[in-house]
């Protein structure tokens, strides 16, 4: 399954676990990043990332350009609960 037909799916999905209130403030807030332009300046495909500090689960800083020395680095966002 490609990620694309999962995503599908997942959104499909969540029509299901995810009452229709909840799901329309999801698109509004969508709608109004979009209105606000902010993907003008996000990263694209093929740019590099900037460097960045942060403290890992003990609390000690970690930077990102050292962390790529020991390899690919995954980077995930948590925006919480709606």
């Amino acid at each position: 399954m490609s990620l694309a037909e999962k995503l599908t799916e997942i959104r499909e999905g969540s029509k299901e676990r995810i009452p229709a209130e909840t799901r329309e403030k999801m698109h509004r807030a969508t709608e109004e990043l979009r209105d606000s332009r902010i993907m003008d300046k996000a990263l694209n495909v093929g740019n590099k990332m900037p460097s960045f500090n942060l403290p890992n689960t003990k609390g000690e800083m970690i930077n990102s350009d050292d962390l790529l020395e020991e390899g690919n680095l995954v980077v995930t966002f948590y925006r919480g609960f709606w």
